[in-house]
């Protein structure tokens, strides 16, 4: 077992043991037991009570988080020419077609999302083994294989993220900057689970949400009441 370093400890002792926080308190704590000299990302991990391995118990969706992320997300917008001003005008890092199939084959991956049209998912099939390891692939689910290319970047630029229950029944997020207020991170929380809620398989039995942890990048987990997000 790796040994805890001093501040770990000391974040870990802010912390106390067995007790469930309400998510506006754990959303204080979460800064709280901050301890990285940069502006640490906060997560959220939810466990469900789902079995990821049937069709009908699968949990993917999207979220538009009210105060973003925190993070600069970078987009490439995979488009035709007649799409390109339009991609570039909403904010896409990287728009283009060919010349970015190329640099993907050869394993340039130096993106956060990829933005696309039906007409180009074809030429991006054979590229699957590059992007999809990464969760890069473009889906029409998420919203990231589409026509209006341009209102698809501007919402992954405003914070819509797109999320997916891993084969444990966990779904993993991130969900703001240690930065951010308490309360900004109370609202994006709400506004993830609010949506798993929404999203709950009819084949899931019995408890649907059976945990809830906060985090910061590096910091100890805080266990949330789920009782307080229902």
């Amino acid at each position: 077992m790796a040994k805890l370093t001093k501040k770990y400890k000391e974040a870990l002792s802010k912390i106390e043991a067995d007790k469930l926080y309400s998510l506006a308190e754990g959303s204080k704590k979460v800064k709280e037991v901050s301890f990285t000299k940069f502006d640490a990302s906060v997560d959220i991990a939810v466990r469900l009570g789902v079995d990821p391995r049937k069709a009908n118990q699968m949990v993917r969706g999207v979220v538009t988080l009210p105060h973003g992320t925190g993070k600069d997300v970078r987009v490439l917008a995979l488009v035709t020419p007649d799409k390109e001003a339009e991609a570039k005008a909403a904010g896409a890092d990287h728009v283009g077609l060919d010349e970015y199939l190329e640099k993907i084959k050869n394993g340039w991956t130096d993106v956060d999302v990829i933005v696309t049209m039906p007409a180009v998912m074809g030429k991006l099939g054979p590229l699957g083994r590059v992007l999809g390891p990464r969760g890069l692939m473009p889906n029409p689910k998420s919203g990231t294989v589409t026509m209006e290319v341009g209102k698809a970047v501007a919402e992954v630029k405003s914070g819509k993220i797109d999320f997916k229950v891993d084969k444990y029944g966990i779904v993993h997020a991130g969900i703001g900057k240690v930065s951010f207020d308490a309360d900004k991170i109370r609202e994006n929380a709400q506004e993830l689970i609010q949506a798993l809620i929404k999203l709950k398989p009819t084949a899931a039995k019995g408890t649907y949400v059976k945990s809830i942890y906060l985090s910061s990048t590096m910091s100890p987990g805080i266990a949330i009441d789920t009782k307080s997000v229902n």
